[in-house]
């Protein structure tokens, strides 16, 4: 795991790149990569390519970057890791490839040179590069097709800029800090900013399963390689393989795959512990770590007691930490400054990666993924029950601004006044998907945000609409679902808090769970007469667990942050904003951070006085 960083001057009026630039930027993601930095120039200065690694494969100064290819001249920062490199190394070298490192960077660029970009559909991984094609003289970025790891780029002043985080590319100085009204709107929406938006109108985000390509004539419109919907209605229509369990072990076998010690995230949940079953079978001495917080000690949400106990079921070797709240709120403004773009989430993975990295570990595996393949969220009923029941009122559409005047204030006082947005929004696929996961509607924004701003900021977003393309084309509402929450609230927010939380700390964060082959292989069960579930894969784990895992209802991983910012741990104004709001006050609470109140300063002038 690495932050990667490139500059390149396509158009000739453009002035060089300045390696200064790139060493801020670099440099702005030491935590990244504190094992090492790298920096290459290309021959005629339009180009500079820079690096910071954590080692996990191939600890030598062999594995190091950027990395050139002899043979062709490529150059490549990569960050990420690529699960089934040794089975294409093998391949490589029965037809006559000799390799000097035990890297799966250095494979990536033997691939490159005889398949070109075809390779990108054969990489089973996360993964978000920046190759140099010496003879083609231009630039592939690819970012891998579940959206695992983030690639932002921007096109200002005839150069291409390119990292891994939003903030390092401020910290350059080179990309207009002019705010998004896209990015503020969905942010309020949803809890987070909506690819392919950033925080900045200059900056775009890879979208996952795509690469760009750009040369002289400069950037070419993003390509598709591979779309998780298409792969979802594709793969359900396949005769079923091996059985999911079988599946999933091969799956973390895969992620297991590191010359450093790899722990466990272990909680009291299915998610995590059929995960450290699967991990315990493949041998080797098991790691894992269960965070818990003194304000639940005792609790029925205190995760610590059945963890541990699952993790001696296991013969794991294990850790518990628990959290207080002055440690929180010692932490809180590393937390927000580690944070690459606003999101509600979070906290709780930069809380763990800190104790994994405290642990003295570099890699850990996640249960983040399990909910969405295997429909553990409520929303797989909720969703749908909503659309099939609100879709013979969509002509009634016309009167939902009468409907919300007369619902709101009522609405407000018993639940939450973004159920008065029925008659908008509840048959459709992605109104109701909206309803059910938004924090706040459209409507309800002008009460505090700019009027402009939000109409610009939602016209821009087209919200209602890319949701609804989401789910289509698809032929069960479990795939429907899959794809609606795999696309927007994993890639946008877990995936993204695991990537910025677990960076923050050098920890490299892997999901077993979110895997191509093993979409694959699940997605024919999935849309068979008996799928598969977390109750019947923690049944069939290699490892017996607990038994009173496979009773325990359902709970997500609570952290009390609200408890917290009410005994002060974020000032007054997170006390009031979470008093009154919950989940809203949160969101108030993060933004506050970076918009302070003024027409156009937005986040994007914060997060850059910030990242300077």
């Amino acid at each position: 795991m690495c932050g990667i960083v490139g500059l390149y001057a396509y158009d000739r009026k453009a002035p060089a790149p300045e390696p200064s630039e790139a060493l801020a930027i670099r440099d702005a993601m030491a935590s990244r990569g504190p094992d090492g930095a790298g920096l290459w120039s290309g021959s005629d200065g339009r180009l500079v390519l820079a690096h910071r690694r954590l080692s996990i494969l191939d600890l030598s100064e062999a594995g190091a970057q950027p990395m050139l290819d002899p043979a062709s001249g490529n150059a490549i920062v990569f960050n990420g890791e690529i699960y089934n490199f040794r089975g294409l190394r093998r391949e490589l070298e029965q037809a006559g490839e000799r390799f000097r490192s035990e890297s799966d960077t250095e494979i990536l660029l033997a691939l490159y040179r005889r398949e070109g970009s075809a390779m990108l559909a054969r990489l089973r991984g996360m993964f978000a590069f920046a190759l140099w094609d010496a003879r083609r003289r231009g630039l592939l970025l690819a970012r891998d097709p579940l959206g695992i790891k983030p690639l932002y780029w921007s096109d200002h002043g005839g150069t291409l800029r390119v990292a891994s985080q939003v903030k390092a590319l401020a910290a350059g100085g080179g990309v207009p800090l002019e705010e998004n009204p896209a990015a503020t709107v969905g942010f309020h929406l949803l809890g987070y900013v909506p690819e392919p938006h950033c925080v900045w109108r200059a900056l775009r985000a890879l979208e996952p399963g795509h690469s760009l390509w750009v040369d002289g004539d400069g950037p070419r419109a993003p390509q598709a390689f591979l779309s998780l919907t298409g792969i979802l209605a594709e793969a359900a229509r396949g005769s079923p393989g091996p059985s999911p369990s079988a599946a999933f072990d091969e799956s973390v076998l895969a992620h297991l795959v590191a010359d450093v010690p790899v722990a466990v995230f272990l909680s009291a949940g299915l998610d995590s512990t059929t995960l450290a079953s699967h991990a315990a079978a493949a041998g080797g001495t098991l790691h894992s770590l269960t965070l818990g917080f003194e304000e639940l000690r005792g609790s029925a949400e205190d995760e610590v007691p059945l963890a541990e106990r699952t993790a001696a079921a296991l013969g794991s070797r294990h850790r518990s930490e628990r959290v207080p709240r002055e440690h929180f709120a010692r932490v809180l403004p590393q937390l927000l400054q580690a944070m690459d773009q606003p999101s509600i989430d979070g906290a709780n993975t930069y809380l763990v990666a800190e104790a994994a990295r405290r642990g003295g570990f570099k890699v850990a595996l996640s249960g983040l993924g399990a909910d969405e393949l295997l429909g553990g969220y409520r929303s797989f009923d909720q969703v749908p029950a909503l659309r099939r029941l609100l879709r013979p009122l969509r002509p009634l559409r016309p009167l939902a601004p009468l409907y919300r005047r007369i619902s709101a204030p009522l609405l407000s006082r018993l639940t939450s006044p973004k159920w008065a947005g029925l008659l908008d929004y509840g048959g459709s696929w992605g109104g109701a998907y909206l309803l059910r996961r938004g924090l706040y509607l459209p409507w309800e924004l002008p009460d505090f945000l700019d009027p402009d701003l939000v109409r610009e900021g939602w016209r821009e977003l087209a919200l209602e609409q890319r949701l609804e393309r989401t789910a289509a084309g698809l032929d069960s509402d479990h795939q429907r679902m899959q794809a609606l929450e795999s696309v927007w609230y994993m890639r946008n927010q877990l995936l993204r808090d695991a990537d910025w939380a677990g960076m923050a700390h050098s920890v490299e964060i892997r999901v077993p769970y979110v895997d191509l082959p093993l979409l694959h292989a699940f997605a024919p069960h999935l849309a068979g007469p008996t799928p598969p579930d977390k109750r019947s894969l923690a049944r069939a784990a290699p490892r017996s667990l607990p038994p009173e895992l496979l009773t325990r209802p359902k709970s997500g991983f609570v952290v009390p942050v609200r408890d917290w910012l009410l005994a002060g741990a974020g000032g007054e104004e997170a006390a009031e904003l979470s008093r009154s709001r919950g989940l809203r006050g949160w969101a108030r609470f993060v933004h506050s951070r970076y918009h302070r109140g003024g027409r156009g300063t937005g986040f994007g002038a914060e997060f850059g006085a910030g990242a300077r």
